[in-house]
């Protein structure tokens, strides 16, 4: 592990991941964004695993659609539909689900994740995980439909069973201006 793997959320969920995903797992990036997540889990999963990645925004899906054509990628399924969705496109056991929350950086930031749609995804994906199955969680608060997701997110989180899931929250408490919040669910 590298120092610098710890100074960004997204670098530290993937860390969690990189050692639970096998090749030929199935995988799910429940925000595709730019698709930096989706070509990661693509590459964790191999060519026997398949990556379901969902965004509501067709630039989302453009733009991870040329990145994985950029990479020779061919086991991703691109859905232009929102994470809640997630129940219709798979039925089989997943080993992880990565949420990057808040809005598409270059994106209309109008249009932005919701804490309703949010947990929805979340309590589809928990039934789909496997065994020590990984859903890592980033919440960009920073904004105002951030600041609602974020203390719906987390009182929502401490409801989740103790006995069949460890819940873990990871942020960095000395930094200014709202920095990302990870969670962590292993299902046991």
């Amino acid at each position: 592990m590298n120092v610098s793997d710890l100074r960004r959320p997204t670098e530290l969920a993937k860390l969690f991941l990189k050692g639970n995903i096998k090749n030929g797992d199935i995988v799910v990036d429940a925000t595709m964004g730019n698709g930096n997540d989706t070509l990661f889990l693509s590459e964790l999963v191999g060519n026997k695993g398949k990556v379901f990645s969902f965004d509501i925004q067709e630039i989302a899906i453009l733009s991870t659609k040329k990145l994985l054509e950029n990479n020779n990628v061919n086991n991703v399924e691109l859905i232009q539909k929102g994470h809640e969705n997630i129940g219709e496109y798979i039925s089989e056991e997943i080993a992880a689900i990565m949420f990057n929350l808040g809005y598409l950086p270059k994106g209309d930031h109008t249009i932005s994740t919701k804490a309703e749609t949010t947990i929805t995804a979340i309590e589809k994906g928990l039934k789909l995980l496997k065994k020590d199955g990984i859903i890592t969680v980033i919440i960009y608060y920073g904004h105002e439909e951030g600041q609602i997701e974020k203390e719906k997110l987390l009182k929502y989180f401490e409801t989740l069973d103790s006995k069949k899931f460890h819940v873990m929250k990871s942020d960095y408490i000395n930094q200014l201006k709202q920095p990302p919040i990870l969670i962590t669910i292993i299902k046991k």
